[in-house]
């Protein structure tokens, strides 16, 4: 037990205020609320009890030496992370750290799964998510997740905690979130635990999670514990443990397993991300495919970023996605391959629009998506394309999603929502069709 802790965050002007490769802010506006109220429901959390959270801009790496070597601490404790931003700024901090005589301590609360109860290493890891599942899902242990503090030790004296930052520092203005929005997401762990009680416990949602986790309205259609989950307010430990409880004390079902399905996934492209390190952010990905159609079109990207492609069911989810810092999982899987393999756009403008814009941001999930979406990731097999009008009738058979984010189309009837390249002149009238873009594409191909 250390006579002393020092709990710090440091906000890395790098990331909230630097840009990606292709220009895009590297965290956009509703991440960085997110991550903002996530910081201050913790510097709450640990005034309650007894500590209190020191917050700095800068680089942390510089930031963090300083205040060790100034107050003469013992060690530093921070998440093991694995990918490339991430490690240089591990990296750099260990090296200023030893000057100082100072030791960086790994902790690893990230995954489900513990790296050392995994049955192989790392670097022999299956590269097919259904054989990593078949080896592990009846044999590797989840370990409970580590008790909550009762108490922490108060700062030293003389420490300044700094002042939490706002949108404005960031050069964002203040916004009110969008009344269409699947859910008022707030960061922080006790909203996180808030969504945990309500999902399982209130609303017994988790015992239909299979039947409705594709569904593109409203809150409770799937868990939502991403943003939560990405920023480390809730534990996937914690999530499984309380799934178990749910299951012996509620339901078991194939809902319920499916739920544990998708924490896998999770666990799956963390391992791929450590086992094929910077290959998950190359244009050819863990297999090095040259992929030499897909171009770097930046008035065609646009189009598809700003939800005007003319395909009312990517414009919808492009929409959403613009307003709110959402998409969900069976959009986010349609505007992906639409882009790569309809538009023929590089996939890494994807992965970094998405990077840029996403609430529930990681780096291993979204890199690891669009590999697979993009016929590179580290299993030959997965090759994706989804045939949008099909996906369209399918999940949206109403029209009712395209409506909600493509108000042009409120009074287009369904059995003419997903075509609008059939509309007539007569039609657009008719049903007060005003500014809605031409296809980009052919609609027909995808016709059964």
């Amino acid at each position: 037990m250390a006579e002393e802790v020092i709990p710090i965050y440091v906000f890395d002007e790098r990331v909230f205020m630097g840009k990606t490769r292709f220009g895009f802010p590297k965290t956009g506006k509703f991440r960085a609320k997110f991550i903002i109220e996530s910081i201050a429901d913790l510097r709450d959390n640990l005034q309650k009890l007894g500590s209190d959270l020191v917050v700095r801009t800068g680089k942390p790496e510089t930031v963090i030496a300083d205040l060790a070597r100034d107050l003469k601490v013992s060690w530093v404790l921070c998440n093991r992370e694995r990918t490339q931003e991430e490690v240089f700024v591990q990296d750099a901090l260990e090296q200023k750290l030893w000057a100082s005589g100072v030791e960086l301590l790994y902790t690893r609360g990230k995954m489900l799964y513990h790296t050392q109860d995994l049955p192989v290493p790392v670097h022999h890891m299956p590269d097919s998510f259904t054989q990593f599942r078949k080896e592990n899902e009846q044999i590797t242990p989840v370990r409970e997740p580590l008790p909550s503090p009762t108490a922490v030790p108060l700062l030293p004296a003389g420490i300044e905690k700094g002042l939490i930052p706002g949108l404005a520092d960031f050069g964002f203005e203040e916004f009110e979130p969008d009344a269409r929005a699947v859910l008022p997401f707030r960061g922080g762990e006790t909203e996180a635990l808030r969504r945990l009680r309500h999902y399982f416990w209130e609303k017994d949602q988790v015992a239909t999670y299979k039947e409705t986790r594709n569904g593109l309205i409203g809150g409770d259609y799937s868990s939502k514990f991403s943003p939560w989950l990405s920023q480390g307010c809730l534990s996937p430990k914690l999530v499984y443990h309380e799934l178990k409880r749910y299951e012996r004390e509620r339901v078991s079902n194939e809902s319920t397993y499916w739920l544990f399905f998708e924490l896998l996934w999770r666990d799956f492209f963390r391992l791929m991300g450590k086992k094929y390190e910077n290959r998950i952010f190359l244009k050819g990905g863990p297999q090095g495919k040259p992929l030499k159609n897909l171009k770097n079109s930046h008035d065609t990207f646009l189009l598809w970023a700003e939800g005007k492609t003319g395909v009312p069911f990517i414009d919808a989810n492009m929409r959403e996605l613009n307003a709110t810092g959402w998409m969900s999982n069976r959009g986010r899987q349609n505007t992906a391959s639409f882009l790569v393999k309809d538009l023929k756009i590089n996939w890494q403008m994807g992965a970094e629009y998405f990077e840029s814009l996403l609430l529930d941001y990681d780096p291993c999930s979204n890199w690891g998506n669009w590999n697979y979406v993009a016929g590179v990731g580290s299993d030959s097999r997965e090759d994706r394309y989804f045939n949008i009008l099909t996906q369209a009738k399918n999940y949206d058979p109403q029209g009712d999603y395209v409506r909600l984010w493509c108000p042009e189309l409120s009074h287009v009837p369904a059995d003419k929502i997903h075509r609008p390249d059939l509309f007539t002149e007569t039609d657009r009238q008719d049903f007060g069709i005003n500014g809605f873009p031409k296809c980009m594409i052919r609609i027909e191909k995808w016709v059964n």
